[in-house]
């Protein structure tokens, strides 16, 4: 899933937490007094529902608590017990599944792929023989940015083992380990993976083998397994106005993005994932080897100046490890990692050397609140002076969206609008296929155009001429949020030769990744 839209901290733990130095006890050991009030704040400025916290500290749950009301225009509050999906933040569960699966001597994690999955390809055949496990988590494979998302997102029909066999037909953004692009649809080549070497599917491995193990028992393994009385609503801003949302509900990227959790749970998590895996038992989920793995960086990151509001959250490294990003703040070397699903977006952030944890779940797209809540917890933790973090990010999104309207004035002031279409409308219908995604129609109804894309039911919008040959498609369910532009290029005899998309906002999610699709007209029918 979708890493959140604003996030300073992106970084990893390279090695285990030594002992706690002196340095360390003496720093403060609990919230401000004013942090319920403060959580207040952020949800109030950010017009954030509900929201669930839970931080621990020295191995032990300091906070679990619930803010705000689980839906908009309903009293039910948002409880320790609340569930909520926290997409992306699901990666560091898959990569601990695999972790304990090279502990039981069933995978390593240097071993290509194809060693467990014999019929999976990547376009390139030579990265079909050499990519190995661990790249499926490290974002490193050579796609481009959300490649392939599509496929799933909004959800689709496409199961996962479908998916899975489309990758070997996009065609890669850069070359193979030369540079970080986010992806999900590799963590769904790991979910595969699991299958393959267990006999049993993600959800059934990670259900008995990690959370029924951890005693995570307010929480499952399915987008659309949301069923219960203490389930937050989704909730995002549509057409300028915090309104309810329908949830995603597809099944395909749970091994991407599928956990739901509650503040109860993540705090056991947490406390687990700091203790090298020890669980309260005394037992292990996995050992202190596993976690070298997963918080080791494997593909190193730029680590560029922060805006000059929070100057003071800069780092000297950061990269990607297993499932989480790596970085330091305030010199402490720093784990975390966003998720972001139509209507949830959540921040887990560890600080080994302190077993520290801080988990912010919410239930409305807004980064900037889990951002406020987890800098000012880390603050009081770190003992360094508190800041005015609602406003400082308040002022961030509010340049961030004068840019966006910018960006759209400046395409609408280039646009000429007395040119019109080269062909007659009916001469842009008709069926049109890419080679990953498959087949979508454009046709002419009643004189207007409508595209539909034919494994995706909720991708279906109304064509409006913008320019030439360019039209913007206008997507129905208008909670998308992610019309496009479509962009016919003819052949000399007048004929269509391809069609390809663009997004027209620049905050559209870049899981929307139209313009991967190169669109060409079927001639003659065949498998979509």
């Amino acid at each position: 899933m979708r890493p959140a839209a604003f996030t300073i901290a992106i970084a990893a733990a390279v090695t285990l937490a030594p002992p706690l130095s002196a340095q360390a006890r003496s720093t403060p050991t609990s919230l401000p007094p004013d942090f319920d009030a403060y959580v207040a704040r952020v949800m109030k400025t950010f017009q954030v529902p509900g929201v669930a916290v839970a931080i621990v500290k020295d191995g032990r749950v300091v906070l679990a608590r619930g803010y705000g009301v689980k839906k908009l225009g309903l009293p039910a509050p948002v409880t320790p017990h609340t569930r909520f999906g926290i997409a992306s933040n699901t990666k560091l569960f898959t990569a601990t599944a695999l972790g304990i699966l090279v502990e039981d001597g069933k995978v390593e994690w240097d071993a290509p792929v194809i060693r467990y999955l014999p019929d999976f390809a990547m376009y390139d055949p030579w990265v079909t023989r050499e990519i190995t496990v661990r790249d499926l988590l490290v974002h490193r494979s050579g796609l481009g940015l959300g490649a392939g998302d599509l496929l799933w997102w909004p959800a689709s029909t496409y199961d996962r083992k479908e998916i899975v066999h489309r990758l070997r037909f996009i065609r890669p953004a850069t070359s193979f380990r030369s540079a970080y692009a986010y992806d999900n649809v590799l963590y769904q080549v790991a979910g595969e993976l699991v299958e393959a070497v267990t006999g049993q599917s993600w959800e059934r491995f990670m259900s008995s083998r990690v959370l029924a193990r951890l005693g995570m028992t307010e929480s499952n393994v399915s987008h659309a397994d949301m069923s219960g009385p203490d389930v937050a609503a989704t909730h995002a801003e549509v057409d300028g106005i915090v309104r309810p949302i329908a949830p995603f509900t597809g099944e395909s990227t749970n091994p991407a993005g599928g956990i739901n959790a509650t503040a109860t749970d993540m705090a056991k998590w947490m406390i687990v994932q700091l203790d090298s895996g020890r669980l309260a038992d005394g037992s292990r989920l996995f050992t202190p080897a596993t976690t070298r793995q997963l918080w080791r960086i494997v593909t190193p990151l730029s680590a560029p100046p922060p805006p000059a509001e929070l100057s003071w959250t800069g780092a000297n490294f950061r990269g990607y490890a297993l499932g989480v990003n790596v970085t330091e703040y305030q010199g402490r070397k720093m784990l975390t990692h966003t998720g972001g699903l139509p209507g949830y977006v959540s921040q887990v952030t560890m600080i080994p050397e302190l077993e520290l944890g801080i988990a912010v779940l919410t239930n409305q797209e807004s980064g900037e609140a889990f951002e406020s809540i987890t800098l000012r917890a880390l603050d009081a933790y770190l003992g360094v002076p508190a800041h005015d973090y609602p406003a400082i990010f308040a002022k961030i999104n509010d340049a961030a969206r004068v840019r966006a309207r910018a960006a759209e004035s400046r395409a609408a002031a280039k646009r000429d609008s007395a040119s019109g279409p080269s062909l007659p409308l009916a001469g842009y219908a008709g069926k049109y296929r890419d080679a990953w995604y498959g087949d979508i129609t454009i046709a002419d109804e009643n004189g207007k155009l409508v595209m539909r894309f034919s494994h995706t039911p909720d991708l279906v919008g109304d064509l409006v001429h913008w320019q030439h040959d360019t039209f913007v498609v206008r997507w129905r369910d208008r909670e998308l949020r992610a019309d496009a532009y479509v962009t016919f290029a003819l052949e000399p005899d007048g004929t269509i030769e391809r069609a390809t998309m663009q997004a027209v906002s620049p905050l559209t999610d870049f899981s929307f990744d139209f313009q991967d699709l190169e669109l060409r007209p079927v001639r003659s029918d065949g498998p979509s």
